[in-house]
């Protein structure tokens, strides 16, 4: 960790970078040590020491084959890695921390390295579980013989991930993802298994674009416990678009309806996509459809594709728009996705323009990274066409109350202010202009209820 100080690691993983300690395991023992504990930068190593001839002995292997004693587990990240780091870093993967619990939170610039670690599928699959995340991947690969480097790499390679988030995040990801890579689990996989997946997948697993191949994985192989994950994860993905949240919605336009500021938001979106010149574009958030509507309209967008993270939400979607029953000429235009947002998504390149209305406010602030890193530097559309509310405004909302935010599900609603210091440090990070419009009667001191900002990349 390089966060200053970067000695609240010690904090955080609930061990005193002063000195070293160590903990007994079923198959061995594992040893938690400071290589290096300043204010500037804090590594915390855990070392992992298994004794595979008493392990073998303890579960009543037989002394006759070979590979129960021949094998590289001793020497690799595997599921024996994955239990240790659930035993010994319990509490911060919980996001837990007693000292100080306002760490738990914060987003915090991470770097983890696994010296060791099989990787069945190669760098490219290692590179697939990974980045979505948010993870910069550095990947090394060790030749099979050092004395014979004619018979190539190995499966195995030193892995360093890098990006910013919280502690108990990248502890979460390393603990299932491990022995996923590896595709090997020391221990039997049951029912038990599959409550442990979802929970440890809670918040990121859905919406990976691997998630199959993980559960797969994870679960070794098994298609009954396979599948009844999938199912468990999908039912509770982000939260569906139900009757409470379609009452919510309704609320927020029925709010905003004297000043037809709905219309107005995709009246204004619609001419700044227009005015990109661009052809392919992205409803990002598509919601039930609002924005999709209008762009089928408009002859020149040739190809347009809603993504939302909720199935009810695109189902709503799907039948406001009459798929079904859309001529073909119009219905090879549209597509519906489903995705998230904050995951690096290869359906989503390639675009000239994307579009995200009223949706950046529905992020908790600990995802506005990996929000950025997924639309601005993954996705990379040419034109991004962004609205949010200006909260400056709010008091003139006769019927919302002082201090409410206009939609119950809002995490957060900028200034004007902060939303340009927001836009302008995105531009500068990824390499776009940004220019902002006020949507909707403007107020000299309060400014316009809606602002938008229009990112594009020089040419």
């Amino acid at each position: 960790m390089s966060a200053s100080p970067a000695t609240d690691l010690g904090y955080l993983l609930h061990k005193n970078p002063a000195r070293a300690q160590s903990f007994e395991l079923a198959f061995g023992k594992a040893y938690v040590f400071y290589p290096e504990a300043s204010e500037e930068r804090c590594t915390a190593a855990l070392m992992l020491e298994v004794d595979p001839i008493g392990l073998v002995r303890r579960r009543g292997g037989d002394p006759r084959t070979l590979e129960e004693y021949v094998n590289d587990r001793p020497y690799v990240a595997s599921s024996f890695m994955s239990v240790a780091i659930g035993d010994v870093f319990g509490t911060a993967m919980a996001g837990r921390c007693k000292e100080r619990p306002e760490l738990a939170a914060r987003t915090l610039p991470l770097e983890a390295t696994i010296t060791v670690l099989p990787c069945r599928g190669g760098e490219a699959f290692l590179r697939r579980l990974f980045e979505p995340l948010g993870y910069e991947v550095q990947a090394t690969s060790h030749i099979l013989d050092e004395a014979n480097p004619e018979w190539g790499p190995s499966r195995y390679f030193t892995v360093t991930l890098r990006g910013e988030g919280r502690l108990g995040d990248l502890l979460t990801h390393l603990y299932v993802l491990i022995p996923v890579l590896d595709d090997q689990k020391h221990y039997f996989v049951g029912d038990d298994e599959v409550q442990k997946l979802i929970r440890r997948g809670e918040g990121w697993l859905a919406s990976h674009p691997e998630r199959g191949v993980i559960a797969n994985r994870y679960l070794r192989h098994q298609k009954s416990l396979t599948r009844r994950a999938l199912e468990q994860l999908m039912a509770e993905d982000v939260p569906e678009v139900d009757e409470v949240e379609t009452e919510h919605n309704a609320e927020e336009v029925q709010l905003e309806k004297p000043i037809s500021l709905n219309e107005q938001r995709i009246g204004a979106a619609i001419a700044a996509l227009k005015a990109s010149g661009a052809r392919r574009v992205l409803d990002l958030g598509c919601g039930e459809g609002n924005l999709l509507r209008a762009l089928m309209k408009e002859k020149s967008f040739t190809q347009i594709v809603g993504v939302d993270a909720s199935h009810r939400a695109l189902e709503i979607a799907s039948r406001r728009l009459h798929l079904e029953t859309m001529p073909e000429k119009q219905r090879v235009r549209l597509s519906l996705v489903h995705g998230s947002l904050t995951y690096r998504d290869e359906r989503l390149c390639g675009f000239e323009a994307a579009a995200a209305l009223e949706v950046v406010e529905h992020l908790d602030p600990a995802r506005l990274n990996a929000f950025e890193r997924s639309l601005f530097e993954f996705a990379r559309p040419q034109t991004i066409v962004m609205t949010t509310p200006n909260i400056d405004y709010n008091v003139k909302f006769e019927n919302l109350s002082a201090g409410k935010l206009r939609h119950k599900d809002h995490r957060f609603e900028w200034t004007r202010a902060q939303f340009q210091a927001w836009a302008r440090s995105v531009s500068e990070r990824f390499g776009y202009d940004a220019r902002f419009i006020p949507i909707g009667p403007e107020d000299a001191a309060l400014g316009a209820p809606t602002q938008m900002g229009v990112f594009t990349r020089p040419a």
